[in-house]
């Protein structure tokens, strides 16, 4: 199945847009069965307040993420760092040109800090799932060597999903006898990821980042906003991938 589907198929079962097409749904019956478009109405709007309800978002992602992973970098758990692309920063103006986008950075950030620890080899690994000139893996390789001053020893670029990183990192780094490996990405993609990584018949050592964390609860923290609800869209995103994941194994 092609990214563009892929994307298409989860922009229709995934908020807002699955909620406004129940409120539709509920217009359209309002003359026909009154009783039902009320149900439809008030559910849309119930699920719309409370998916974008940060207690409630973040309650999801922290389901998600599991109590934090606690790498001993003293000890040598395993034998390459596989990085993650997260997306492009396009166009980037101060740049000159795509870079890449903030997900991402965050993950090459963490891999930095694990590589000075470990000094174990750098993989990085992302395609062109939207046309882009310049592969993820490309954008990171440069940030990790202009700016963090970091080696990567193997860069991916032709993979478009979380599957086909696994599968084509497998392909690289059999052919260096590396089968385990500290796998870096966010964490509320590490249970798809790791799975993904396994199945492909690696030994994962999660090192995730990017946990959902609060401050302080407060009064905010419950009145709907759209960054709550774009943190609901990744619980949903991760759950729906990984049940895909389940049918296709």
């Amino acid at each position: 199945m092609s990214w563009f589907l892929t994307n298409l198929i989860g922009t229709v079962l995934l908020p807002p847009f699955s909620l406004l097409l129940i409120a539709a749904l509920g217009l359209l019956l309002w003359n026909r069965h009154p009783s039902l478009a009320r149900i439809l109405l008030t559910a849309s709007s119930a699920l719309l307040w409370l998916l974008s309800t940060p207690y409630f978002a973040e309650a999801l992602l922290h389901d998600l993420e599991g109590r934090p992973f606690v790498n001993d970098t003293r000890r040598s758990q395993a034998d390459a760092i596989v990085v993650l692309g997260g997306g492009t920063y396009f166009y980037a103006p101060e740049y000159g040109g795509d870079t890449t986008n903030k997900d991402t950075l965050e993950r090459l950030r963490y891999a930095a800090k694990l590589y000075r620890e470990t000094l174990k080899p750098i993989l990085v690994t992302g395609g062109t799932p939207l046309g882009n000139s310049l592969a993820e893996a490309e954008q990171m390789k440069q940030v990790l060597e202009h700016e963090f001053n970091v080696p990567v020893q193997w860069t991916e670029g032709a993979s478009d999903n979380t599957l086909e990183n696994a599968r084509l990192c497998r392909q690289l780094l059999k052919q260096a006898g590396i089968n385990r490996i500290y796998l870096v990405t966010h964490a509320w993609h590490m249970p798809r990821a790791a799975r993904a990584f396994q199945a492909a018949g690696f030994q994962v050592v999660p090192a995730p980042t990017g946990y959902t964390t609060r401050y302080r609860t407060d009064l905010l923290a419950f009145i709907p906003n759209a960054y709550a609800l774009r943190d609901s869209r990744v619980f949903l995103h991760e759950l729906i991938g990984m049940l895909w994941y389940q049918l296709k194994s």
